[in-house]
């Protein structure tokens, strides 16, 4: 197969390339990245220089293109990880979110339509893969049975045990209440790939989320951003109480998933991805403080007085959960690491390749072969 993974410069994108262009020596890997702040060429050193890997510097918004890069590279499958995605940054800039996230997915979605439709073959064998957010499912209570104080185990549909702070879930079958511009934008994107299957007949899937955090994450997100403020002793700005609550997932489960759903995952179906982990950011917080002093040899709890709370986000969802049983029942897939276990990889790896992360916080790593290909 022939498979163009948009965004694949960025934190997700990057594993799910790694994995790919390792696993299947077979396929070409084509990589389309704007490279814009979060995407960076660094990430993937590791596989620049295998024969089955090819890096592309293009917006998704350009529709002419995108197709004439589908025609070249005779494209198959697409797996469309390329968004924006920080809900701090979609407040201040709605507009860029809507561009890139609605308006890219129908450049691209446009572009997969006329190239396959133009094949002997059309759909036969081909694939879009959408990946999204669990936000566009708005948000959920914190409930729990009389007389048990949360965080407590609980079960989902299939009967997987949670850590959890509620008794509900987000299913597949929820209907959308996004409330801030990247969820929003999330949503009709998504809208828009389903419509491209039920008009079109195009073989579409779409899958939701949960939070994600491991390796090469951009640090504007809590965990390495957090980690490098430990590091410094800079403080650590908490919205309100920091009482909201969300599952994790550790990325490279994410990627695994990514690629248990391209290849066997049904045509039309929408699949949540999801840690099983529930934690309040504040606990968060203390764990990853707890941690980097840990593992730099300062007293463990040493820095709990970087805390610092701050004014909530505006529109602040409470609690996100998500119920990943029809995954787990229908492909057999599970995540592999509980929290602590993916907190602690995490926070060694950020420590162990401290000259990543100042290239990042610096912005050295815009250098990085931006020449070769703006030259281009």
């Amino acid at each position: 197969m022939n498979i163009l993974i948009t965004g694949g410069a960025g934190f997700i994108g990057n594993h799910v390339v790694r994995l790919f262009v390792n696993k299947y020596p077979q396929y070409k890997i084509v990589n389309l990245d704007k490279l814009t702040y979060a995407g960076n060429l660094a990430n993937l050193k590791d596989v620049e220089a295998k024969p089955n890997y090819k890096f592309v510097k293009m917006d998704i918004c350009d529709f002419e293109g995108v197709m004439r890069l589908m025609q070249a590279e005779h494209i198959d499958g697409i797996i469309h990880l390329a968004a924006e995605s920080h809900v701090d940054r979609s407040i201040k800039d709605p507009f860029t979110f809507a561009q890139t996230n609605v308006m890219g997915t129908l450049s691209l979605l446009q572009a997969a339509k006329a190239y396959w439709e133009s094949q002997p073959e059309k759909y036969e064998g081909k694939r879009f893969y959408h990946i999204s957010t669990d936000e566009v499912y708005g948000a959920l209570a914190m409930t729990h049975p009389e007389g048990i104080e949360p965080p407590y185990t609980t079960k989902a549909s299939s009967g997987q045990h949670h850590l959890a702070y509620g008794d509900q879930f987000f299913t597949e079958e929820l209907k959308y209440q996004p409330h801030s511009p990247y969820s929003a934008a999330k949503a009709s994107s998504d809208h828009f790939v389903r419509a491209f299957h039920d008009t079109f007949g195009m073989p579409t899937i779409v899958t939701n989320c949960s939070n994600n955090y491991g390796p090469y994450q951009f640090p504007e997100k809590l965990i390495p951003l957090f980690i490098n403020n430990i590091r410094h002793r800079k403080p650590l700005p908490v919205y309100g109480r920091g009482e909201n609550v969300r599952d994790w997932l550790y990325v490279e489960d994410h990627a695994r998933a990514i690629d248990t759903i391209f290849h066997r995952g049904k045509v039309a179906e929408t699949y949540n991805i999801g840690g099983f982990n529930e934690w309040k950011n504040i606990d968060i917080v203390k764990v990853l403080i707890n941690t980097v002093d840990r593992l730099l040899g300062r007293p463990e709890g040493a820095d709990m007085d970087l805390i610092t709370y701050v004014t909530d986000r505006a529109g602040h969802d409470l609690r996100y959960a998500i119920d990943s049983s029809k995954l787990q029942r229908e492909l057999g897939w599970e995540p592999s690491l509980q929290f602590e276990e993916g907190i602690e990889k995490t926070v060694r790896w950020y420590l162990d390749n401290q000259a990543w992360l100042d290239n990042v916080t610096s912005g050295k790593y815009q250098d990085y072969y931006r020449d070769m290909y703006d030259k281009r």
